[in-house]
């Protein structure tokens, strides 16, 4: 079972408004940092409202939206189901999103960090596995103060271990790697802890709603390709049995020990590139597939020249 929780920034500006101004002036459609502010989240249901009844009537259920970190931001979840559902709820979540917005003369978008001084937007992931209707993930184990399976055990080691080798499916663009700063809420290390949003593998629930929340992919990442790296990293890791790390308690972005998430996209792609694993779960032919389109797209980025580049060197250079 998977549940993605998306993020997203709300923009006054229509989509094509914005590509006439070059992605410039925008206005955020809230101006206070939004998380739990109930008034600012209420002007906001003009979008956010006929977002979740069209998802509803569509077959999607949904649990709740709320106001988020950013001035604009928002998160929309809807009900975890089988994680090929949860993938195709995912998709039709966000081209829901922009052709609401888009009738309403107003837009949205997914990128992991719109902006270098609001926080990003995640796509916090949450796994678990079941058999014949049960969880197989708690377990008279001691796992630090988790209760759990060897199933839940080794699925968590694999995960982690892979994390790096398919670092391109949960952050897939340059700008993905933008979001991964120390307090900004998005993980810079790789650990796990219990219910502790510094890790990047946040353990949550107990009983049959133990699960797996890791926080590591941005809002812009495929779904499928990102719930295809969880599982297969997961499942090696119950074959292999590969035990986690010992669980991390404090601030995760303090603990200069531990290994860190990879910091951009080149690097990524090499880690992917290289990956045995990688190959072997995906197959030659896909694992050639992406990794050639991870290298276009950070020779597209090479080779552009940015606003950034303009505003500190057109003058003063």
């Amino acid at each position: 079972m998977a549940g993605s929780e998306l993020e997203y920034y709300i923009f006054n500006n229509s989509y094509r408004q914005v590509a006439a101004s070059g992605c410039n002036s925008l206005e955020a459609a809230g101006w206070y940092l939004e998380d739990y502010h109930i008034l600012q989240g209420t002007r906001e249901e003009t979008l956010n409202g006929a977002v979740r009844r069209h998802l509803s009537q569509s077959g999607i259920p949904v649990e709740c939206s709320k106001g988020e970190w950013g001035k604009g931001q928002h998160e929309l979840n809807v009900r975890y189901a089988g994680a090929l559902t949860m993938a195709d709820r995912h998709v039709i979540f966000k081209q829901c999103f922009k052709e609401v917005a888009d009738r309403l003369g107003m837009s949205v978008t997914f990128m992991a960090k719109y902006e270098g001084s609001q926080a990003g937007s995640s796509c916090h992931v949450h796994f678990s596995l079941w058999r014949d209707g049960e969880s197989a993930m708690p377990g008279e184990n001691q796992l630090g103060p988790v209760r759990c399976s060897d199933t839940f055990r080794w699925f968590l080691g694999g995960w982690i271990e892979h994390a790096p080798e398919f670092m391109v499916f949960y952050a897939p663009n340059v700008n993905s790697y933008k979001r991964y700063r120390s307090g900004s809420w998005a993980p810079t290390r790789l650990a796990w802890s219990y219910d502790n949003r510094t890790a990047s593998f946040r353990v949550v629930g107990h009983g049959p709603s133990l699960r797996i929340e890791c926080r590591i992919p941005g809002s812009d990442c495929n779904p499928y390709l990102c719930f295809a790296a969880a599982l297969a990293s997961g499942l090696d890791g119950i074959e292999r049995k590969t035990e986690p790390p010992p669980i991390f308690e404090g601030d995760v972005y303090a603990a200069r020990s531990l290994p860190p998430v990879p910091s951009g996209l080149s690097q990524a792609t090499e880690l992917f590139e290289s990956s045995a694993f990688v190959r072997k779960a995906l197959g030659d032919g896909v694992a050639e597939h992406y990794a050639h389109y991870f290298h276009v797209e950070q020779e597209g980025f090479d080779a552009a020249v940015t606003d950034w580049e303009r505003k500190r060197y057109f003058e003063q250079i």
